[in-house]
């Protein structure tokens, strides 16, 4: 994070002062930045603590759920593997059981949460629009187009297995699939400032769900088995599910706990709830700012929060730049 300490006064009015410190030699560390927003603050989080606080190395690798832990089992890296969201991963569950990756904490607290969802305007004006029934009743209602997740994204898979499921396609959709989190959010606002339909995927925290009114679609309740099979592509018995409330989880590799005890305790501790993230996230589009300047933020605003998340040497060194 080479330009944090130089947006301090940008992001949050505060100075930092003073060189980094080297607790140990922590050597070069490599942490994910999953391509949606809280992801990337969580890792600009996590990156200046680890090398203001204890002398680590850190290259950030950008990535995604999926890429990034099939790259754990086949490369042995990233060491860090930030908010990775479990639902609809199915490879996370068989490398935790079979110790490819050690799981740390729930990084978001409250879990994330899933689903379709369209404007408040459009499910006021056709409440009929909040099931998924009368969705393919009306495509046209509904402008005719669902908004799906990036290539990589769990998600995909899993709504992928919801229109094999219904015939979804079939009804009258074209599937846009866009190429970042942010295109998705995009989308939304450029749909609530004409007030046109929208009907897509899309998850909290985030503050597109705080700075615009969504409903979620109702997708019937929660299948394991059917919810299990639309994660997978290969799954032939997709049927109907809505998305259980998502672990957010926070895994390194076994060698990392072994080699780095003091890090990984650090990391086992960093968690925001969704208030939090929330909050954060419309903090950066409100002063249109980076993770970086938004993880300064943070640190800058919330010394009770982080100095309970590292140890003694760490919280002494941070707090000399931290003022």
């Amino acid at each position: 994070m080479k330009t944090l300490l130089t947006t301090a006064a940008l992001a949050a009015g505060t100075a930092f002062g003073g060189a980094a410190f080297a607790q140990q030699d922590c050597g070069e560390v490599t942490i994910t930045e999953m391509n949606w927003a809280s992801a990337a603050v969580v890792t600009s989080v996590a990156d200046f603590l680890m090398a203001q606080g204890y002398g680590c190395d850190v290259r950030v690798v950008p990535s995604s759920n999926v890429p990034a832990l099939v790259s754990v089992a086949e490369t042995g890296e990233p060491d860090i593997v930030t908010e990775l969201w479990t639902n609809g991963t199915p490879v996370y569950d068989e490398m935790n059981e079979e110790g490819t990756i050690a799981t740390l904490t729930d990084v978001l607290s409250d879990g994330g949460v899933d689903g379709w969802w369209i404007p408040k305007y459009l499910a006021d004006a056709h409440p009929e629009l909040t099931t998924i029934e009368g969705l393919m009743a009306n495509p046209e209602l509904a402008g005719g187009r669902f908004h799906q997740c990036p290539e990589g994204w769990g998600c995909k898979n899993i709504n992928n297995g919801i229109f094999r499921a219904t015939g979804f396609e079939d009804a009258g959709f074209e599937i846009f699939q866009h190429g970042s989190g942010e295109t998705m959010a995009t989308s939304i606002a450029s749909a609530y400032e004409n007030e046109e339909p929208w009907l897509g995927y899309y998850w909290a925290p985030t503050s597109i769900l705080g700075q615009y009114e969504m409903v979620q679609v109702d997708l019937g309740p929660y299948n394991a088995e059917a919810h299990a099979c639309n994660a997978d592509p290969d799954c032939d018995e997709v049927g109907m599910s809505s998305f259980p409330p998502a672990p957010v989880k926070t895994v390194v590799t076994p060698d990392f706990v072994e080699s780095h005890p003091e890090v990984t305790e650090m990391l086992s501790n960093l968690a925001f709830t969704n208030e939090q993230m929330n909050g954060l996230l419309a903090w950066q589009e409100e002063n249109n700012a980076s993770a970086d300047e938004t993880a300064v933020y943070f640190l800058s605003n919330n010394s009770d929060v982080w100095s309970q998340w590292v140890d003694d040497a760490a919280r002494e060194k941070l707090a000399a730049l931290i003022q």
